[in-house]
């Protein structure tokens, strides 16, 4: 059996969980909902989650895991939510947000306009900081690495867009001589 897949979800006041024909939907400040991997199963028993697998083979013990940790996310989002915060490093570089729609002027000859998808919001302190929320985890991580992809930090001045907690070793440049 998986060690993380055979641990209990407590469900918290306030949020509901249902599960029906191998579907999970979780409610509380939002909906979030999904279909169950492959060789599991999950039923609610006394205000927690039990998730179990078919056999005990190596791939039904990765899955019985793999849907523990999702339906636990699912739960934190809808109470909590998540979080990642980016920021911009580099003279003129600079972001704004309108909308669901994220402009960052990057250096490059024109700006990139990048469509924030739905469930997660993007709000922008001081045209460098960027907070991206929401209550889908994998939303919310997609999100954050797109939007880092456009101009990740690069190695000789550290300029780009990086996270908050990141750390940017740097090269040391061409020696004269």
């Amino acid at each position: 059996m998986s060690r993380i897949g055979k641990k209990l979800i407590a469900i918290p006041s306030g949020v509901k969980v249902s599960i029906n024909a191998g579907n999970v939907l979780v409610e509380g400040k939002t909906k979030l909902s999904m279909t169950m991997p492959p060789l599991t199963a999950a039923e609610v028993k006394d205000g927690h989650v039990v998730v179990s697998c078919e056999d005990d083979g190596r791939t039904s013990n990765a899955m019985q895991g793999l849907a523990r940790s999702l339906i636990n996310n699912m739960i934190i989002g809808v109470t909590a939510g998540f979080k990642k915060e980016l920021t911009i490093v580099g003279v003129g570089y600079k972001a704004a947000v309108s909308g669901q729609k994220l402009t960052l002027n990057l250096g490059f000859s024109h700006p990139v306009i990048y469509t924030v998808p739905e469930g997660v919001k993007v709000t922008v302190a001081d045209g460098l900081k960027m907070t991206i929320e929401g209550a889908d985890k994998q939303k919310v991580g997609e999100t954050a690495a797109t939007i880092r992809r456009f101009r990740p930090p690069e190695p000789y001045k550290g300029k780009g867009i990086r996270y908050i907690d990141e750390k940017v070793i740097l090269k040391e440049g061409k020696s004269a001589g």
